[in-house]
């Protein structure tokens, strides 16, 4: 069974939390990702009390709150910045232990090679940090996860890369369906090659059809994946019920 969750950027960016519980039962979404600087507001300033409650409304509700969307990256040519990320990274892994989730999703965000740093630099670099972040991540129920994402770095032979170079069992791959994942009309060699690394699936415009949603459905089923596919849609909506029903009316064909 392939699951549909929800990342709640951009759809569900100005809902609280009562919102988002509220319309994820209402239409058949069973978990959610919840990005960082959203109205929801579970950040990593978050007090103890605000923290119990987040997981307490989480557990006495239908959904799972699976992961926490960062920004955090690792790909600058500058330390100091590199170091804040990993930083900012492992209190998140705390933010997500405390609250139940089981995710932290981080990305590359593309190449520097305009400021010198050749691409097999930037990769062992963003593997390095991922390993230092996987290693904080160790006996927390929480892994961290690369998403196919940036600049050039969304091609899945560097991700691979980078996972190589990581090399932790608490880092793998959000598969982030993007159009760099389609060759000769396929997703299935790559996906293939990043299947090993595999932890959670983004999903975006099912409705576009130079994308193999299908297809993508179908590598997932006979992969074994048992996470959710999280709709991470760009776009706010006026009348996001509307939205959502169709949308999982979508999810439901392009599954069966």
């Amino acid at each position: 069974m392939v699951k549909l969750g929800l990342v709640t950027y951009n759809l569900a960016r100005g809902w609280d939390l009562g919102a988002i519980v509220e319309r994820c039962e209402a239409h058949g979404i069973g978990a959610v990702e919840l990005r960082t600087t959203h109205a929801h507001g579970v950040e990593i300033a978050a007090s103890p009390e605000r923290r119990a409650s987040v997981r307490r409304i989480f557990a006495d509700s239908a959904i799972e709150q699976v992961s926490l969307g960062s920004v955090c990256e690792y790909h600058s040519t500058d330390p100091a910045e590199v170091e804040a990320n990993v930083a900012e990274t492992i209190q998140f892994i705390e933010l997500a232990r405390s609250i139940g989730a089981v995710g932290v999703k981080v990305r590359p965000n593309g190449f520097h090679e305009e400021l010198g740093a050749s691409k097999e630099t930037t990769i062992e670099q963003i593997g390095r940090a991922l390993r230092r972040c996987g290693q904080a991540a160790e006996d927390t129920g929480v892994s961290v996860w690369l998403e196919v994402h940036g600049r050039g770095t969304d091609h899945p032979p560097y991700i691979a890369r980078i996972m190589e170079s990581a090399d932790h069992p608490n880092v793998g791959v959000c598969w982030n369906s993007n159009r760099a994942d389609v060759l000769e009309g396929s997703a299935r060699a790559y996906f293939d090659l990043l299947r090993p690394w595999l932890m959670s699936v983004h999903i975006n415009n099912l409705w576009d059809e130079t994308y193999p949603y299908r297809e993508l459905f179908g590598l997932l089923r006979e992969s074994g994946y048992d996470g959710y596919c999280l709709a991470e849609i760009a776009e706010e909506s006026a009348e996001p019920d509307t939205f959502l029903r169709y949308y999982k009316a979508l999810f439901r064909e392009l599954t069966r």
